[in-house]
């Protein structure tokens, strides 16, 4: 059976890279928290809304999402108490929205739990699985991140509240692994429509997380790319349709061009310097010329 895992942002920064930089900037730190708060809060709407869909079967999937939005809401609970307690935000996060993307790449109009309940089972546990394994990479880099970094006091409790959401993240993971498996052994078309699944969430999850974080000049164009390698990885007279009504979107953004304002304001406001001298050459160069000409200078 296909197993798919996350892959680099731009397949040149690992969750890692960008955990470290994330827990030396104090507002970007709290902006990622609040953004791990978010989701976990709406990951409970979305499941619920799966269970509605599903109207009773199959009963033991039904159990297993009914702990795993009692997991959530207990994670965003957590994440909630921290960030109060560190005088933090708790509204919606700023920048692009990765939940957002990913809500608007999914084929959800060409999939009907009356009409073929294990066909929709299958794509909506395939999608699922692939964002609980972000999940799980990067609590895991931030925890790392996190004991690499100062042992300040607050540094020390975030840790420990995401240390507690982690394990619980991998046990999401691994019953998600298990249903798949379970579908899949139950034909050699199941098993074939499990690896297509699995393909397609992946390259969804993919171009979401990656507009999640590129505001950079020619972002509209990967986008674009993005979505292409999302549409082949349908059968063939479905890419026509999922192309042409989400193009639109996908090349005018408005979304990223608010963020690259709103960054732009905030990065100017808090040091016009650096601005100047890494800002705007990361906007204009993207991160893999950015990465480059580090490697570049360390050689």
């Amino acid at each position: 059976m296909t197993v798919a895992y996350p892959r680099k942002f731009q397949n040149v920064l690992s969750a890692r890279d960008v955990l470290k930089r994330v827990v030396c900037d104090r507002e970007i730190h709290l902006i990622t928290l609040n953004r791990y708060r978010y989701s976990e809060q709406h990951s409970c709407k979305d499941l619920t809304e799966l269970i509605e869909q599903l109207n009773g079967q199959p009963r033991e999937l039904l159990r297993d999402l009914s702990h795993h939005i009692s997991d959530e809401a207990r994670h965003a609970m957590w994440l909630t108490d921290l960030l109060v307690e560190l005088g933090a935000d708790i509204g919606k996060p700023p920048g692009s929205s990765y939940i957002n993307e990913f809500e608007r790449l999914l084929d959800s109009e060409q999939q009907d739990p009356v009409e073929n309940l294990d066909d929709f089972v299958i794509s909506s546990l395939a999608a699922i699985n692939v964002t609980e394994k972000r999940g799980c990479e990067y609590f895991s880099a931030h925890i790392y991140a996190l004991k690499q970094g100062a042992q300040t006091a607050e540094n020390i409790k975030i840790r420990e509240t995401i240390e507690k959401i982690l394990p619980e993240e991998v046990g999401h993971v691994r019953w998600g692994n298990r249903w798949l498996g379970e579908l899949a052994r139950k034909s050699p078309e199941h098993q074939q429509k499990v690896d297509q699944a699995k393909r397609k969430y992946t390259a969804i999850e993919q171009a979401a997380f990656e507009s999640g974080m590129d505001i950079t000049l020619g972002a509209e164009l990967r986008r674009v790319a993005n979505l292409v390698e999302v549409a082949n990885t349908m059968p063939l007279w479905q890419r026509p349709q999922y192309l042409m009504e989400r193009l639109p979107q996908t090349l005018l953004a408005p979304e990223l061009q608010f963020t690259r304002i709103q960054a732009a304001q905030k990065a100017w406001q808090r040091d016009p310097q650096t601005f100047i001298e890494k800002f705007v050459p990361m906007f204009l160069n993207g991160i893999q010329g950015r990465e480059s000409n580090r490697k570049k200078t360390m050689v």
